[in-house]
């Protein structure tokens, strides 16, 4: 008896539950208010901007430039500036 009421507590329980899984799904697929299919315009302008986004990214990946020995030894001597200027 007790198993009985068990299993009809959990199907009770349950039912509700398994009711609501179909709303997220109906939300997924409908545009929500205000929010229409994206216009061919809008499309494209996003397509551009990701391309130009990637290109700009390519272009980041490059190696520095090899510095010369006079930059070098600027560069070293602003650091060692920098660094008595902290000690003070």
């Amino acid at each position: 008896m007790r198993i009985l009421a068990l299993v009809l507590a959990l199907a009770l329980s349950a039912g509700p539950a398994l009711a609501q899984q179909g709303r997220k799904d109906d939300r997924r697929q409908q545009p929500q208010k205000g929010q229409g299919q994206m216009k061919q315009e809008e499309r494209e302008r996003m397509r551009d901007d990701m391309r130009e986004a990637y290109r700009e990214r390519q272009g980041r990946s490059e190696r520095p430039r090899q510095m010369s020995p006079e930059e070098r030894n600027k560069l070293r001597r602003d650091i060692e500036d920098a660094n008595r200027e902290l000690r003070k």
